[in-house]
């Protein structure tokens, strides 16, 4: 059989070598174009700073500030030989000398707007694939708020989007997609590292309270996390 195969693509190379041709252009669609296959061996990697609000907060921590001890002496003593004549002893006598301190310098650390907080976080889990890291809801005191992972890492892969959800990080996979039920906060930026994603203002936390890393493509859950 194989034989009458291979006698037929000798005899009708004309045909056979373009069928050939799209069969394997058709493959390889299949395997970058649909499955992405490319994308589980090369990582994207991100590494955002601190998300900086509307009002001027940034959520990087102020620097640390250290109070260096004055090392300059408030005084100083001479001792100085007094002789009053041949016949008077020669006394040590101490002298006091003022010297003004320098004062030292100030730095003011009280941000101009309120500080940046953690209203909530969770741990992410593994899920159809291995996630690990840290999800944080991000306020500077007012309405604006950002999602903001740390030290972040899944696998990668086609169509990969982050949401906020009503499931919670260990529901079946059909809970997170289901319309109503989660907020898109764009796609992922990056399956390794920091990054930051602002949260529309009239979301309500209390109730989207899980981030899921979801693959729209072949309705995945990569990983997900629980904020509390």
């Amino acid at each position: 059989m194989i034989r009458n195969a291979l006698d037929w693509v000798r005899n009708n190379l004309k045909i056979a070598l373009p069928v050939a041709v799209v069969l394997a252009g058709l493959v390889a669609f299949v395997a970058f174009g649909v499955f992405g296959i490319h994308t589980k061996f090369i990582d994207d990697e991100v590494s955002e700073s601190g998300p900086v609000f509307s009002s001027g907060a940034a959520a990087e921590l102020p620097p640390e500030v250290v109070d260096e001890a004055v090392t300059d002496e408030a005084a100083t003593d001479e001792v100085i030989d007094v002789v009053d004549d041949e016949d008077t002893p020669v006394k040590d006598t101490p002298i006091e000398v003022a010297v003004e301190a320098p004062m030292p310098e100030t730095v003011d650390t009280t941000p101009e707007v309120g500080a940046v907080v953690t209203l909530i976080e969770g741990s992410f889990v593994d899920r159809s694939h291995p996630g690990s890291g840290l999800a944080k809801v991000l306020n500077d005191g007012t309405e604006q708020r950002f999602l903001r992972f740390e030290d972040f890492e899944t696998d990668n892969g086609p169509d990969l989007f982050v949401y906020l959800t009503r499931a919670d990080a260990g529901a079946d996979a059909g809970a997170f997609g289901v319309d109503g039920d989660f907020v898109d906060l764009g796609r992922l930026k990056g399956n390794v590292g920091e990054q930051n994603y602002e949260i529309p203002i009239d979301v309500d936390l209390s109730e989207f309270d899980t981030v899921v890393v979801w693959c729209k493509r072949f309705s995945v859950a990569f990983t997900a996390a629980d904020l509390a």
